[in-house]
């Protein structure tokens, strides 16, 4: 079995203008499809799917939709330069969570939330 060629992330959200217009100005997405309910944005070479969460029941069934709360994911983005990314973000109105920072293992890094509350991470090797 071969899972390398990860396509898409879809992410539950609130507010799909709101988490449209972070993606677009934080990650410079650009927008591949929308619709009433979702939107695909092109982040590199992986589709980043906005979706409302009342409309995400069916992709998790059996399960259920959770609301916002403990952060059980991050997602990292390697960066060449963790501080300019910072300085970026705050002109761009984005808090950090934590950072920027060096850490044991090696890397230097800051978190921040999208609208949704979706834990990310920047990071660059020290």
């Amino acid at each position: 079995m071969q899972l390398r060629d990860l396509m898409a992330i879809t992410l539950f959200v609130e507010d799909l203008d709101a988490a449209r217009r972070f993606y677009a100005d934080v990650f410079g997405g650009t927008e591949v499809f929308t619709d009433d309910v979702s939107t695909g944005i092109s982040i590199g070479n992986t589709i980043l799917n906005l979706l409302q969460v009342g409309s995400a029941q069916e992709l998790v069934e059996p399960g259920e939709v959770g609301a916002p709360g403990p952060h059980r994911v991050m997602l990292t983005v390697e960066v060449p330069d963790v501080d300019a990314v910072c300085a970026e973000l705050a002109r761009l109105g984005v808090p950090l969570r934590n950072g920027p920072q060096d850490r044991p293992w090696g890397v230097r890094t800051a978190a921040f939330t999208d609208p949704a509350g979706h834990l990310w991470e920047v990071a660059a090797p020290l």
